[in-house]
């Protein structure tokens, strides 16, 4: 059986790490051991903060409701409750921004609820 040679493969590999790397502060960015080490953590934090985006942003989302739906005098729980009930389906994400752009509109959201909660 002929021997494998890998000088090209890992070439490429090495290459691809490198440049993966590039900016990194010293040898993690020169070194491939080094910068091997970095670029997998970077990708596993990367895979990580994807994942936290979604959680932080549905955080947001909420907080902003919440304080619309106080300025109308409900709370948040019972205004999703209410409108949930009422048959509306709206995003949490569409309805922060209706709170924010169309405070109008938004009230007008809150006081379905109010009406669908004391029926």
């Amino acid at each position: 059986m002929a021997r494998v040679k890998r000088a090209v493969n890992a070439r490429k590999h090495h290459r691809k790490v490198l440049k993966l790397a590039k900016g990194y502060y010293g040898g993690k960015s020169k070194l491939f051991k080094a910068a091997n080490e970095t670029v997998i953590r970077a990708l596993r934090n990367a895979y990580v903060g994807r994942k936290l985006k979604k959680r932080d942003f549905r955080k947001l989302w909420i907080a902003r409701i919440n304080a619309a739906t106080r300025m109308n005098g409900l709370s948040y729980s019972k205004f999703i409750n209410g409108i949930k009930t009422a048959g509306i389906d709206i995003n949490r994400k569409m309805l922060s921004e209706i709170a924010i752009k169309d405070p109008e509109g938004f009230t007008e959201l809150v006081n379905i609820a109010k009406k669908q909660l004391s029926a």
